[in-house]
């Protein structure tokens, strides 16, 4: 088997673990492949591949998500370090409308994070000089960026920071809380 396909509380959302093949040199893995994918029932055209580096343990990035024609599925790894990362479900139509699932990733386990559209994501790094890799379905569109307030209390999300110590862009301290969203994804 070259992918292992766990699923997670929330349906669209998986656990992706590739195939390593290792040896005394280090190791090989197939990061992405298309039919292989498929086959785990995961049909998404990637159109753009981002990475991110953050220096500080604490670092916070998102939550974010586009919306309309600029909607994205994600699939998220790291390259180097470990984060936890969070989706929360955006679409209000959905039994699992304002959950959330968190699991950490790292560049040791060789796991992605498969983000279907709907969803809101983002990172909190565990280990300074995390360096973070994503494939996204669309690409990138400033009018159709948003994002959802991270510490939210109402998302009951457990980060591994405190806001008073947590490292943020000044436009990830002003996304607004779930109940503030339109309905973006019907």
């Amino acid at each position: 088997m070259m992918l292992e396909v766990q699923p997670t509380g929330i349906q669209g959302v998986r656990i992706v673990t590739p195939r390593r093949f290792e040896d005394r040199r280090g190791f090989f893995v197939e990061t992405y492949n298309r039919q292989r994918f498929q086959e785990a029932g995961i049909y998404v055209g990637f159109v753009q591949d981002n990475r991110s580096l953050s220096r500080e343990t604490g670092t916070v990035r998102g939550l974010h998500f586009q919306i309309g024609q600029f909607a994205q599925a994600k699939l998220v790894s790291v390259l180097r370090g470990r984060i936890l990362d969070v989706v929360v479900d955006l679409r209000r139509s959905s039994p699992t409308y304002g959950r959330h699932v968190s699991t950490v990733l790292s560049a040791e386990a060789g796991q992605h994070l498969f983000v279907p559209i709907g969803f809101a994501h983002g990172f909190c790094t565990l280990e300074p000089d995390t360096e973070v890799a994503y494939k996204v379905s669309a690409y990138y569109s400033q009018d159709h960026d948003r994002g959802l307030a991270w510490d939210d209390p109402e998302l009951g999300i457990e980060w591994p920071v405190s806001p008073d110590k947590a490292i943020l862009s000044d436009k990830d301290r002003q996304h607004p809380r779930l109940s503030e969203l339109p309905d973006y994804f019907s």
